[in-house]
């Protein structure tokens, strides 16, 4: 005769048995759910960070073609091109700055005073101001010095140079009565940056092009980056 104590011990870990595989399925569920949940959330922010790349695109070109037609006449007398990455490059030297000097020469103050009020007035327009991150003077060189006999020791003057005629060049557009509504804006998005030779300009054939390398660029930076960068952040575990 079967023993009744041991049938009841046998069904009570039968009924223990099933209680935990019903805790592991429920548990699995939990977890299904919240698998879901976080692969709709990354998705949601995959397309935002889409929609954002597309929009700043957009925005890029769009200034870029209104900067080509408003500066498209100018670009040949002043030395001037501009590039679809928003810089406006002035690489004429001999029109800008006596070699080795900081001190802005009188035609580049000429060219200056004509462009910069009218560069400025499309940067804040409706459409772009409050996209716009920064926009950087950067000066710079050519990787030559004379007188040093070290690379070394040429980018260190050249970079003193090239932040020399930055900061020189933002102080003379600052005195502009042309820009003074805008002042304030510009003061807060405007920087002046010295590069040396860290950005030469080189020859299909990989020798510097020491001219064109001597430059002074305008750069528009948009907030894209910022905003990607942001949306990136809350995908992160």
């Amino acid at each position: 005769m079967t023993n009744p104590s041991w049938l009841l011990k046998e069904s009570n870990k039968e009924g223990q048995w099933i209680a935990v595989s019903d805790l592991m399925a429920g548990l699995m569920m939990v977890f299904l759910l919240i698998a879901v949940l976080f692969m709709v959330h990354v998705e949601r922010q995959r397309e935002k960070v889409a929609e954002v790349v597309v929009l700043y695109d957009r925005l890029k070109r769009q200034l870029y073609e209104d900067l080509k037609e408003e500066f498209g006449s100018d670009l040949g007398r002043w030395g001037a091109e501009i590039s679809p990455d928003l810089s406006m490059r002035f690489a004429r030297l001999d029109a800008l700055f006596d070699e080795g000097e900081s001190e802005l020469k009188p035609e580049f103050k000429k060219i200056l005073a004509d462009f910069f009020p009218r560069y400025i007035k499309i940067l804040t327009q409706p459409l772009y101001r409050d996209d716009i991150l920064e926009v950087r003077i950067e000066g710079h060189t050519s990787s030559q010095w004379l007188g040093v006999n070290s690379f070394e020791m040429a980018y260190v003057k050249n970079m003193a140079l090239s932040q020399a005629r930055t900061r020189s060049t933002l102080a003379y557009l600052l005195e502009l009565e042309s820009i003074k509504n805008v002042e304030n804006w510009i003061i807060q998005h405007m920087t002046a940056n010295g590069l040396s030779s860290a950005k030469a300009i080189y020859l299909p054939d990989g020798t510097e092009d020491e001219e064109r390398s001597r430059r002074v660029d305008f750069r528009v930076m948009t907030n894209a980056e910022r905003r990607i960068a942001s949306l990136l952040e809350e995908l992160a575990p």
